[in-house]
């Protein structure tokens, strides 16, 4: 069964909650992005505060990640402040979702088939089970 669509995709906009985007950058590491909550009709929306995002690329060994945090700051001053903390905390998540990616597949169960294991016939077969030895015989 398969999950693609053959008809038009149905895609509705949240009037309701609806952002304008700034963005601010010092040129070198960080982006801080303002998210403005406005109305349908583009004018501010004074009953919702506005949203800060922080942006950066950090080096790996595999070459430059981006990173991403949500800054708790109700100002533009307040988020440039607190841009490090919020970057710092994302790239330890990262690091904790990494390790405990690292530990699920350390243990996790791998079948004769995700092995490359032939599992023809009456008997299992795989790498060095030639002629004269090698095949377990499953009854």
């Amino acid at each position: 069964m398969s999950n693609e669509t053959n008809g038009p995709v149905q895609v509705t906009v949240d009037k309701a909650n609806l952002y304008r985007e700034e963005s601010y950058t010092d040129l070198r590491a960080a982006s801080i992005r303002k998210l403005v909550p406005i109305l349908a009709d583009g004018s501010p929306d004074p009953d919702r505060t506005p949203l800060f995002m922080g942006e950066t690329q950090i080096l790996t060994p595999a070459g430059l990640l981006p990173v991403q945090a949500r800054i708790d700051a109700s100002t533009l001053d307040e988020a440039c402040d607190r841009f490090p903390a919020a970057i710092n905390e994302a790239v330890q998540r990262l690091i904790q979702e990494v390790r405990e990616a690292q530990m699920r597949e350390a243990t996790r169960i791998v079948s004769p088939a995700e092995a490359g294991l032939n599992l023809g016939g009456a008997g299992l077969t795989g790498p060095g089970a030639g002629p004269g030895g090698g095949k377990i015989r499953l009854p």
